[in-house]
């Protein structure tokens, strides 16, 4: 039994997050099929990761902090979606996530972030999964962005570092 018997069938009420229309040709070429794909994301990823095609497991790096003590996780992520923030489906399941957040930074870049069960906050700045999906997937350009996020967060987070 969880710490924090939260009740999370909400989460799947939760608005996408918005994907920025792109100005290369080449960029309008992947944001059409992003357009297509995403709905079915959930299916194939799972499915990729029960037939031993990829692997995933644990949690992200880059540890914010916790949710303060005075909001519950759905308040949280009330407030998050009111600063523009959206579900974001293209990503890894993280062991006891209840929701992955977005906001894109134009259509090449992203900050987000993770909220999990035991109200553990996670985030990062990465490339966007429907620019460059492969350095996406690979991690590469992973960025902490402490500062930015709890400028954003503010007093919603309590402080915590990674040992």
């Amino acid at each position: 039994m969880s710490r924090y018997p939260e009740e999370h069938s909400w989460v799947k009420d939760i608005p996408s997050s918005a994907m920025v229309y792109p100005q290369l040709p080449w960029e309008r070429v992947k944001y059409v099929f992003w357009r297509f794909y995403t709905p079915y994301h959930p299916f194939f990823r799972d499915m990729a990761l029960r037939l031993g095609v990829v692997h995933h497991h644990g949690r992200q790096d880059y540890l914010l902090g916790t949710i303060a003590p005075h909001l519950s996780i759905r308040e949280f992520v009330s407030q998050l979606l009111e600063k523009g923030y959206g579900n974001h489906f293209v990503a890894w399941k993280d062991d006891g996530e209840v929701v992955s957040l977005r906001y894109t930074d134009g259509f090449e870049y992203q900050y987000h972030l993770r909220v999990f069960s035991d109200r553990e906050v996670r985030a990062h700045y990465e490339y966007t999964p429907e620019c460059y999906p492969i350095s996406h997937m690979r991690a590469i350009n992973l960025e902490p962005r402490r500062d930015y996020f709890f400028s954003v967060l503010g007093d919603m987070v309590v402080e915590l570092r990674e040992s």
